[in-house]
């Protein structure tokens, strides 16, 4: 068998199947899947991902407008393999990829792109830290700080987002994330602004402004504190 990405529609009846030859990753890019198989029952949302290993049955099913990427794969990453967690939480990188793989795939066949896209996505698979899925609420706040990482994200703001007060907001993104919301933003934005110095030739006062710091001097002592060399010189490297 080869591995393969394809984009899958399913339907509101169930279905119910085992895939003797491979493990299968179901990774939602519109609606939401219904899955039901041992050690999980539930739905799997846009920015999750549900691992099926191969010899187990499972159910599901999903309104007819949502839209799937669905990788086969003869072997899974180690890491996948030895954790027992079904749901995982996708990266933005991850993310943005299946979305272009969508695209792709819908206007053009060709075999030497598709197996590039696939060399791609096994290199994301591995580099994928396994999240427990978070609440709904903390995921739309997430999807909120890397789209507007250039402006001030305020607890209050965020807060608001997830419709829960400020005290709860922290609370329920610590016990989600495991780390602050401060320091999670912070980590976000520095690691947006390394890799606009190592793939652009922006200035860095246009990156920092991108990464929400209208301070240039603010910006580069973060970035100097995170990664040990200032904007300038890693840009230089």
């Amino acid at each position: 068998m080869k591995t393969s990405l394809s984009v899958r529609a399913y339907t509101k009846q169930l279905n119910c199947h085992v895939h003797d030859r491979y493990h299968q990753l179901v990774l939602p890019i519109q609606g939401n899947i219904h899955i039901d198989m041992f050690g999980f029952a539930g739905k799997v949302t846009v920015g999750e991902c549900v691992v099926i290993p191969q010899g187990v049955a499972h159910g599901f099913n999903a309104d007819e407008v949502a839209r799937f990427i669905v990788a086969d794969l003869e072997m899974l990453p180690v890491h996948l393999i030895s954790n027992n967690l079904a749901v995982f939480s996708v990266t933005p990188p991850l993310l943005s990829f299946i979305h272009f793989v969508e695209r792709q795939l819908e206007y053009q066949v060709n075999s030497g792109i598709e197996d590039s896209m696939m060399n791609t996505f096994n290199l994301l698979l591995e580099q994928q830290e396994l999240v427990q899925s978070v609440d709904p609420r903390i995921r739309a706040v997430l999807a909120m700080i890397t789209d507007k990482l250039e402006t001030p994200l305020t607890i209050i703001n965020l807060a608001e987002a997830a419709y829960l007060s400020a005290t709860q907001f922290k609370k329920l993104f610590k016990d989600n994330v495991g780390t602050s919301v401060h320091k999670y933003i912070t980590l976000q934005r520095m690691e947006k602004a390394k890799a606009l110095l190592s793939h652009t030739d922006l200035p860095v006062q246009l990156i920092a402004d991108r990464v929400g710091y209208s301070d240039l001097s603010a910006f580069s002592r973060r970035f100097s504190m995170h990664f040990g060399i200032s904007p300038r010189e890693f840009a230089r490297t």
